[in-house]
């Protein structure tokens, strides 16, 4: 299978989408100084080759009282516990995150709630499922880096030729 290649074009497309997902073809090709269409089939080529995947709308969590995260690390009885295990996290509203890791957890999980008492509940009800041995948890005190295209431009200049 061969690798999909992005050119300029492409880069500056997915830089704009990163941003808002819902800038009109017409405003990007405005900006890129290409036509509409050209936008439209360079896009739909991204989401064919799978560079592309549907698209994102950021929610402030802060404005809906969910600004307390939390990340949680389970320790597991073993590893047949695994995905019944995480049928249960999916079962969690709060759990918005959850990795397969190696080293110190099995599973390490990211969940949102409205204050420390509303978290404590969350964690208790994670404690509390079949195979979870212990969980550990560390408190968010501030998302100080969120960004998008760092690792997206880094990708892209790597493989410029």
């Amino acid at each position: 299978m061969s690798k999909f290649k992005l050119d300029e074009i492409d880069h500056q497309i997915l830089d704009l989408l990163i941003e808002n997902a819902r800038t009109p073809f017409t405003d990007i090709a405005k900006k890129l100084l290409v036509s509409a269409g050209t936008i439209h089939v360079r896009v739909k080529k991204m989401e064919e080759e799978g560079v592309i995947k549907g698209s994102t709308l950021t929610v402030d969590y802060d404005k809906m009282n969910y600004s307390f995260i939390a990340y949680i690390g389970l320790f597991i009885e073993k590893s047949s516990f695994t995905q019944p295990i995480l049928k249960e996290l999916r079962a969690i509203p709060e759990v918005t995150v959850a990795h397969l890791t190696t080293g110190k957890f099995a599973i390490f999980c990211k969940i949102r709630a409205v204050d420390t008492r509303h978290a404590k509940d969350v964690i208790f009800k994670i404690d509390d499922i079949n195979g979870v041995l212990r969980t550990e948890t560390s408190i968010s005190l501030e998302e100080v880096i969120n960004d998008k295209k760092r690792l997206m431009h880094a990708i892209f200049d790597a493989y410029k030729i």
